[in-house]
């Protein structure tokens, strides 16, 4: 056999043989860092929309990467996790009595319904009637909440399951945050050196947009979700609904989804109908129709304009489909990546001349070199 066609088939089995090793390697890798995924998304998704601030804490108080983390990490605990925490404990805590009142509500049988009821346009006439069919049959009472039971079941399971789940990926998401604060710079500069063997002259502009994207849509959630949540406790607490910081938690979780708000304000104007407060029902549906809901429509926009300009079905994908592939922490992953994709998809089919017209995106990360960065972890 000729030596050089020796040569050549032993280095092709080398180089197949290591691309089989690497291939390996990489699987192996994502299978062990699988159950992280989702928290890690989380944390990084987390401390780009945050590194400002972090920037700011560590050059005010004159403190090290590790130590600036560590502060900035506590802060999150506090603030988000440890209200979340509370959010869904007390919601377990309260749950069961809220059935027990509905039940003891429907055991005397249905009242006739009000005669505003029939006067609501397009509806109110068939709802007239099939509310005093259910109220004149309690058989058909009976079987109108087993049927809406059994539908709500596994939906509220379902739920469940998503918000616990939720509470562990903000915890893992939490300790993962850290070690981004701390390493973040170095990481950036790793990922900017990857993606110029890749994108070449494209890597900087990707990393731009990709922060500018992620801290509008950050910014535009949560934002609206406490502006909602405000809101809505300060309606609560003049209509004199029970539980009003209680509510504006769940009116601050729900505002994520689209419509979620309205399930709050609407169950509390209920209630207020069933207490005899009809006035005070009359103002909670104003109060929620004009301010809570409104907030959505006026603020979100606003603030995702910054860096993002994501139409409402795609949110509306993006909170779904997020949450069924991510579980809670996708609520704000789905949008924010299909915000992220939509804007790298514009800038790479934008026209030359619009693409270098087009406005400086905010950097991508800090100024400061994966040297310092190295340097200043010896603080933690």
């Amino acid at each position: 056999m000729d030596p050089d066609s020796s040569l050549a088939q032993r280095q092709l089995i080398t180089r197949v043989l290591a691309l089989v090793v690497v291939a390996a390697l990489i699987l192996g890798a994502l299978v062990v860092l699988r159950p992280f995924f989702a928290a890690g998304l989380f944390a990084v998704v987390f401390v780009l929309a945050t590194w400002p601030l972090f920037e700011l804490l560590r050059r005010r108080l004159k403190l090290s990467n590790g130590w600036a983390a560590l502060l900035i990490t506590l802060g999150l605990l506090v603030l988000v996790v440890l209200p979340f925490a509370w959010l869904v404990q007390t919601l377990l805590e309260q749950g069961p009595g809220w059935v027990a009142q509905a039940k003891a509500a429907f055991a005397g049988g249905v009242p006739a319904p009000p005669g505003w009821v029939a006067r609501i346009p397009v509806f109110g006439g068939t709802l007239d009637t099939y509310w005093r069919e259910v109220a004149a049959d309690p058989g058909a009472l009976r079987a109108l909440v087993l049927r809406a039971a059994d539908i709500s079941r596994e939906p509220l399971v379902g739920a469940a399951r998503v918000v616990g789940e939720g509470l562990l990926q903000l915890l893992l998401a939490t300790f993962l945050a850290f070690f981004l604060y701390r390493d973040g710079e170095a990481l950036v500069a790793s990922l900017r050196t990857g993606l110029a063997r890749l994108a070449g002259s494209l890597s900087d502009q990707m990393l731009r947009i990709s922060h500018s994207t992620i801290q509008s849509v950050v910014l535009g959630l949560v934002g609206t979700a406490i502006a909602q949540g405000a809101v809505a406790v300060i309606g609560f607490l003049i209509a004199g609904v029970p539980n009003a910081f209680l509510l504006g938690g769940l009116t601050a979780l729900l505002s994520i989804l689209p419509g979620g708000t309205v399930l709050v304000w609407l169950g509390a104007t209920i209630w207020l109908l069933s207490e005899q407060q009809t006035g005070w029902a009359i103002f909670m549906a104003a109060w929620g129709v004009g301010l809570i809901s409104s907030v959505d429509n006026v603020l979100r926009p606003l603030l995702m304009s910054r860096g993002s300009d994501l139409p409402f079905a795609l949110v509306f994908v993006g909170v779904i489909g997020g949450a069924i592939a991510f579980g809670f922490v996708g609520v704000f992953l789905g949008p924010t990546l299909l915000a992220l994709a939509m804007a790298l998809w514009r800038a790479w089919t934008a026209p030359p001349a619009a693409a270098d017209e087009a406005p400086a995106a905010p950097p991508a990360e800090p100024t400061a070199t994966a040297t310092g960065a190295s340097a200043d972890q010896t603080g933690v």
